[in-house]
């Protein structure tokens, strides 16, 4: 047999039907039948109360229970703190007519301090102690200040926070754990309205140790790249002013050391040696302008044009490398139209251009078996005037091609890759082209097209 449980409805029922009875009763038997009936009323509305209160209690355990699990249970660390004296402190001092909190508490650091060795740590989840490394909650249990250093600087800014009246505080601090180790931590709490708030605050924190010390890696690898990239930029500026300059260097040594043979002769010649070292001061002259031009080009001043003929270029930039086709027994052919138009362009750029092209035509063959010759041409049309450059070598392998022009990029074992991205960078400042024959063998023909300069560019009055 089932046992019978009213429910708040039967109390409610009964209580009704009693007044519906008080009433019937009060007509026919009188008032003593009355204040039975109301005396019935009476106890069915104490049964009901009781009865709703008793599920409101068991309503509150069971949402406490619930709130219990989430804190123990949760994979973020919780803490419990009582905030009070602090929240009692910054009221009385608004009251007091302070409202910079923050000017206060600086004039006033013994005060900040006193108050953070009375904020309590109630509880902490058991996701804490695991991060902490601690043995219990009871590690944890007691005074904020056991677990904040004297470095930290964030509890200033909690005190700032409650004085402007904030809804959210969010920092960032580091911590000690209980074996003396300190994390870095990203902090965040909901922030009272009353004092009452103040004797539970729900703090979360995130352990962010691990995400600073990749980002601080992050850091120095971005420094020790940032210095990688320096020292290849100034490897880059070394190598374009030596290839840049050798050559006339080059020849400026060449001369001098004629000249010094022709005055050590038992008879020397004078007149020879005059002319070698007016030579080699032409050279000299030569090589401080392309160094004047380097570094022009190198901090991306503007070019000088003017009206250059490249025939006379070509044959300018093969004497300047007189020496090195007496070292590697090679001879330049020169084939150029005569009447040539001129064209735009800075003369020293183009006849390093030029030279660039030459010596690597020369050093392409020096593995040739003689003879070896380097063909230039120089062909014009009714809108650009172009130079080619051959040899008879073994040609550009296909790999290299397609980034043949681009810095560091080189077909020799010992080249710097330096000289055709400076090629490429000089003719297209001019408006040009610069590209290789495509598929030639043997050898490589390298050509250089420059646009015919204007009637109104080449008149100079």
């Amino acid at each position: 047999m089932s046992s019978f449980r009213p429910r708040p409805a039967d109390y409610a029922l009964w209580a009704t039907s009693g007044v519906g009875v008080a009433g019937l009763a009060a007509a026919a038997l009188g008032s003593q039948a009355l204040e039975l009936a109301l005396w019935l009323v009476l106890l069915g509305l104490i049964a009901a109360a009781g009865y709703a209160l008793r599920r409101h209690r068991r309503r509150s355990r069971s949402e406490a229970a619930w709130r219990d699990a989430l804190f123990e249970r949760s994979g973020i660390s919780l803490w419990r703190e009582d905030w009070t004296p602090v929240g009692k402190a910054i009221m009385a001092l608004k009251k007091g007519g302070v409202h910079d909190i923050q000017a206060y508490f600086a004039a006033h650091p013994e005060e900040a301090r006193a108050l953070r060795r009375q904020v309590m740590i109630k509880d902490v989840n058991a996701f804490t102690v695991e991060m902490m490394g601690a043995r219990s909650k009871a590690d944890f249990i007691g005074s904020l200040d056991r677990i904040l250093p004297d470095s930290d600087q964030t509890f200033d800014q909690w005190l700032i926070a409650f004085g402007r009246g904030d809804a959210f505080y969010r920092s960032e601090t580091h911590i000690v754990r209980p074996d003396g180790a300190h994390l870095d931590c990203l902090f965040t709490a909901a922030l009272p309205s009353s004092l009452e708030g103040f004797k539970d605050i729900l703090v979360t924190a995130l352990d962010i140790t691990d995400y600073k010390a990749l980002q601080a890696s992050l850091v120095s690898a971005q420094t020790e790249a940032a210095r990688a990239s320096r020292i290849t930029t100034v490897g880059a500026l070394t190598a374009s002013i030596a290839h840049e300059v050798n050559t006339p260097v080059a020849s400026i040594l060449a001369n001098v050391q004629a000249a010094l043979r022709w005055l050590r002769r038992a008879e020397p010649n004078l007149p020879e040696a005059e002319q070698a070292l007016d030579r080699a001061v032409a050279d000299a002259a030569r090589t401080s302008q392309v160094i004047g031009r380097t570094r022009d080009f190198l901090s991306a001043s503007p070019p000088s044009p003017q009206p250059v003929d490249l025939a006379e270029t070509a044959r300018i930039a093969a004497i300047l490398i007189d020496r090195e086709l007496r070292l590697h027994d090679t001879s330049i052919h020169l084939d150029a139209e005569s009447g040539l138009p001129r064209v735009m362009a800075d003369p020293i750029q183009m006849q390093q251009v030029l030279v660039n092209l030459m010596l690597n035509a020369v050093q392409a063959m020096r593995e040739q078996p003689a003879p070896r010759d380097v063909t230039v041409t120089v062909r014009s049309d009714a809108t650009a005037v172009t130079v080619s450059v051959a040899d008879g070598g073994p040609g550009v392998p296909p790999a290299v091609r397609p980034r043949l022009f681009e810095p560091f990029a080189s077909s020799k074992a010992d080249g710097m890759g330096i000289g055709l991205a400076i090629c490429r960078t000089s003719v297209e400042a001019a408006g040009g082209r610069i590209w290789l024959d495509e598929g030639q063998a043997p050898g490589a023909t390298f050509h250089v097209s420059l646009p015919v300069a204007t009637a109104d560019q080449t008149f100079n009055p």
